[in-house]
């Protein structure tokens, strides 16, 4: 059967598999708007961003360190490889006055040794400078309130909107968004890193 004058001569040009680009699924937000609190800033507007739970801060927190310490190390690599050929290389002026007797199996001793220094010092300051950059911006970021589960953060203010509430004929809604501590800062839950981090 011949085909019709325009059209195609390969039908699985146009089939779906062939003309359909798939995208990869969007990440999810880490943070989400919440109105803000009576403590915050009313010039800055009405909501504030802030992470769900302390399990997603800390994991981001977590994923962040990892993330930068993974770069710096492989930077260090890089730098510790070139330092340690430096290092071991045959002295210049040796062949000068005919003392070229270059041991190739004791340099790669050599430079596997001055290697192995200056990587484990520089992984010691790539967890510190990881830590470092992560603890400057985390430690500022908002974490929820997580009032239907009972963050130990808003048993106070709940209990206060009760005793309230006894005397009182409005709704515990409006109590709570006008009262209510809605956040709180991630530097309550970074308490052994900012430790380190100020000792450093």
């Amino acid at each position: 059967m011949s085909s019709l004058p325009g059209m195609p001569t390969n039908m699985e040009d146009y089939s779906a598999s062939s003309t359909l680009i798939p995208f990869s699924t969007p990440l999810p937000l880490l943070r989400q708007p919440i109105p803000v609190s009576q403590p915050d800033d009313p010039s800055l507007g009405p909501f504030t961003l802030a992470f769900k739970t302390p399990q997603s801060f800390t994991q981001s927190f977590t994923s962040c360190q990892s993330q930068i310490t993974h770069q710096c190390e492989s930077g260090s690599r890089a730098g510790c490889s070139i330092s340690a050929s430096n290092k071991c290389k045959p002295i210049w002026w040796k062949p000068l006055i005919g003392l070229s007797n270059l041991d190739f199996k004791e340099r790669e001793v050599c430079e596997e040794r001055e290697m192995e220094r200056c990587f484990l010092e520089a992984k010691g300051k790539c967890v510190s400078f990881g830590r470092e950059k992560c603890v400057g911006v985390f430690r500022e970021a908002r974490v929820a309130v997580d009032w239907r589960n009972g963050d130990k953060r808003s048993v106070g203010k709940l209990v206060w909107l009760a005793s309230l509430m006894e005397s009182e004929s409005l709704g515990f809604e409006f109590l709570r968004s006008r009262v209510a501590v809605t956040s709180y800062r991630g530097c309550e839950l970074l308490g052994d890193h900012l430790d380190v981090d100020m000792k450093g």
